[in-house]
């Protein structure tokens, strides 16, 4: 049973002065009773249906969880379940695009402009409750309307009937439960925070970069970088901060490149035998500037302006949008909640009597590879065993030239990526010998890009087609420069699509597991009593749990069982195992 939720029309204001929502079911025999609830009974109101209904799957249906779930979180409320009308249009839109997806879906209402909340400034308390819902647009409107409820009854059945109608209805079903989840889960996230000790951070800081800068100076030891670079570059006004200013300096000093990038300046240290005293010299020039790199990075990204900007009272609150790349990888609009270094995760820290449970699933892409395309050779690989260590093992028995792990690891990356250069590039050719129907589906969707198609992850994501300036580039190829341009456009597209289908399932396989793993949290129990401990931290293949010491043994079944539950429900039965490492640790740089 789906329930919609939503402001009533014209922000009505009921007698206790609280801002009305109106609720309004759908089942199978069609819309059902209507309600309207204040706005502070809202999460009275959701935990009342879902304890008047145990065992019956309740959808709480709207129109963007960012925002709804910051206030039902605020008042002590987590819905178990819900169908995000946003993120599911957005896979239902983009799927209707491609022919072969067979989907009769056209959008009723236009929600890609609904936005975060929290990108606005929080407006005074005296202002009223409606400025919660400031800047939403109205259906065809530019207003600060909101979408009525019968406005999302009427979006929520054309994409339950597109669903229906589509080829494979369970899968996309899935898919779209599972990106609604994603955005409960999410927002969870952001209510609760990951635990973060600020004095271990500063501490870090304090070592690497020197005291705290007052104003826009540099810290002192970010500092006596810099002066080592401009005395090594005979430049002594040089900004290293300026890439523009760093690369003049480098070229009038003799070294041979086209940008400060990292790997470009190893490259140029690397033309020269190692070892050698060019190799020395060059080393010697490049270290300063990559060591410079290193610290500012740490200062600008995660340094105490971060800090101050980020966490309060010792919790970082990751800021996540789900499904913001087109593989439907989540990514971060505030706080670089996706990239979290490794010289600062010791701040990560549990308190007292608590623990971290990070859980890393292992070579999932690799796997996901395995059981979309059947292959059974890869999967046998990969069973009770590193899948890299696996390949190599068999390249021997086979008398391939894929005999390490490290090989076999570049040999399965050129795979997925279409590379063609270096050891895994010539390695290829290898790697088609022993798993042929591994290569032949990411083959052939990389042909689907390249004649400008599209291609669909296995629950029904469809990639993005390309520009109609890419179209106009295949088109005309009246020059041998607009040929070569044409060509290398449709190889770019093709190792899109190439990877879009392993990287896009991928994810998949992500959210059911979240999904799963949130669903054990909220319901099994240890000595009778419900389990406190949550999903405060997510990173495309990795989870972090945090809660009390006692329960992190469960926390490891829980996280184990959902891997290899997200990958039955997803593929059903396959020889393809999907392990995951876990550790209880007390701050998060233990567990790698």
């Amino acid at each position: 049973m789906y329930i919609l939720l939503a402001p009533a029309a014209s922000a009505q204001l009921l007698p206790d002065g609280s801002l009305a929502w109106e609720a309004l079911s759908l089942t199978e025999q069609g819309p059902g009773r209507r309600r309207q609830v204040g706005q502070q009974k809202l999460g009275d109101f959701v935990a009342a249906v879902e304890r008047q209904n145990p065992g019956r799957t309740i959808r709480w249906a709207w129109a963007d969880a960012r925002q709804v779930m910051p206030l039902l979180l605020g008042q002590g409320v987590a819905p178990a379940s819900c169908h995000d009308l946003r993120l599911a249009q957005q896979i239902l839109a983009r799927a209707a695009t491609r022919a072969q997806s067979g989907l009769p879906y056209r959008q009723v209402l236009d929600l890609s402009a609904l936005r975060d909340p929290s990108e606005f400034p929080v407006r005074p308390q005296a202002e009223g409750q409606l400025a919660l819902f400031e800047g939403l647009p109205a259906a065809g409107a530019a207003s600060g309307a909101v979408f009525s409820v019968d406005d999302l009854l009427a979006e929520l059945q054309a994409q339950l009937a597109a669903v229906a109608a589509s080829p494979f209805p369970e899968r996309l079903s899935l898919l779209l439960a599972a990106e609604s989840q994603g955005a409960l889960i999410a927002a969870e996230i952001r209510q609760w925070g990951m635990p973060w000790d600020r004095a271990v951070h500063e501490q870090i800081l304090e070592q690497r970069l020197g005291p705290r800068p007052v104003g826009a100076e540099r810290p002192a030891q970010m500092e006596a970088v810099a002066g080592r670079v401009r005395q090594l570059l005979a430049a002594p006004e040089l900004n290293p901060d300026s890439p523009q200013e760093l690369l003049r300096a480098l070229q009038a000093a003799g070294v041979a490149v086209d940008s400060t990038r990292k790997w470009d300046l190893v490259a140029w240290v690397g033309q020269v035998p190692q070892q050698s005293p060019e190799w020395a010299r060059r080393q010697a020039l490049v270290e300063p500037i990559l060591a410079y790199k290193r610290l500012a990075r740490l200062f600008t990204a995660n340094g105490w302006n971060w800090l101050d900007t980020w966490t309060r009272n010792n919790r970082f609150y990751p800021a996540y949008e789900v499904a913001s790349a087109a593989t439907g990888r989540w990514g971060g609009h505030g706080g670089g909640a996706m990239q979290l270094p490794q010289e600062v995760r010791s701040a990560v820290r549990a308190e007292p009597g608590m623990l971290l449970t990070v859980a890393d699933a292992a070579q999932i892409e690799p796997r996901i590879l395995a059981v979309m395309s059947g292959d059974r050779a890869l999967a046998v690989a990969g069973r009770g065993r590193d899948l890299y260590l696996g390949i190599a093992q068999l390249g021997e028995r086979t008398g391939s030239q894929v005999r390490s792990r490290e090989q076999a690891k570049l040999a399965l990356l050129a795979v997925m990526y279409g590379a063609t250069t270096g050891e895994g590039g010539q390695l290829l050719p290898q790697m088609r010998r022993l798993f042929p129907q591994a290569l032949g589906l990411v083959e052939e969707a990389a042909l689907v890009g390249e004649r400008g198609g599209q291609v669909s992850t296995f629950l029904g994501r469809v990639s993005p087609l390309p520009s109609a300036r890419w179209f106009e580039g295949q088109r005309l190829r009246d020059s041998a420069s607009a040929e070569r341009a044409a060509v290398s456009a449709a190889r770019a597209q093709g190792r899109f699509t190439r990877n879009f289908v392993v990287q896009g399932t991928a994810a998949e396989w992500a959210l059911v597991w979240m999904a799963q793993i949130r669903r054990a949290l909220r319901t099994e129990r240890l000595a009778g009593r419900p389990l406190s401990s949550r999903l405060v931290y997510f990173l495309h293949d990795e989870v972090v749990i945090y809660g009390p010491a006692y329960e992190a043994a469960q926390c490891a079944r829980i996280v184990r069982r959902a891997a290899s539950s997200a990958a039955q429900l997803i593929f059903g039965a396959s020889e393809v195992e999907f392990p995951v490492s876990v550790a209880a640790v007390e701050d998060y740089s233990q567990a790698k």
